[in-house]
């Protein structure tokens, strides 16, 4: 809950425990992570792709603009 961004007090009152319960979880959770992030363990791909679509020749519907 807290890395989708809800605060201490709400996550509490929905777990219904104390916020500073909830801060001793996230930092008790954090002290228990790896200093470093993992590293694969084979060479990684890379694609990159957009979300732009384009129409490429004619469109089948008219513009809806007039032309002057």
């Amino acid at each position: 809950m807290y890395v989708d961004g809800m605060n201490f007090r709400r996550i509490g009152r929905m777990l219904g425990v104390a916020h500073r319960t909830v801060i001793n979880w996230v930092n008790a959770y954090a002290a228990s992570l790896p200093d470093e992030p993992p590293v694969p363990g084979e060479a990684q791909e890379v694609h990159e792709l957009d979300e732009l679509y384009t129409f490429v020749g004619s469109k089948k519907t008219k513009s809806t603009s007039s032309h002057r």
